[in-house]
């Protein structure tokens, strides 16, 4: 028991020992090159920001009730006439209640 709370903290304390520090180039290292459309060279700090494009905003917008898609002129059948469905399978479906035959 004493060598597992033992081993735990010696690796508590080695993840703990890292240096926090600005990024800088290695000694006697330059900066990557300036980028060919670029004004100037960017910093170590401009080069580790995110771009907006690359971590986009979430939307978490809920569906508060069903919609039919729009038509989509693209959305065609496969060349072949796409599967055969059993009869009755092709009749559109409705939430509408009440007898088959209108009257």
């Amino acid at each position: 028991m004493a060598r597992r709370i033992a081993l735990v903290a010696l690796i508590a304390l080695a993840g703990g020992c890292g240096r926090v520090a600005p990024l800088t180039p290695a000694q006697g290292e330059p900066l990557p090159v300036k980028p060919l459309m670029a004004r100037n060279t960017p910093s170590a700090e401009e080069l580790l920001t995110t771009p907006s494009y690359a971590d986009p905003e979430r939307v978490d917008e809920l569906i508060k009730r069903s919609q039919r898609r729009p038509v989509d002129r693209f959305d065609l059948p496969p060349a072949g006439g796409g599967p055969v469905l059993p009869v009755g399978m092709g009749e559109p479906v409705t939430n509408e209640t009440g007898p088959a035959d209108p009257e």
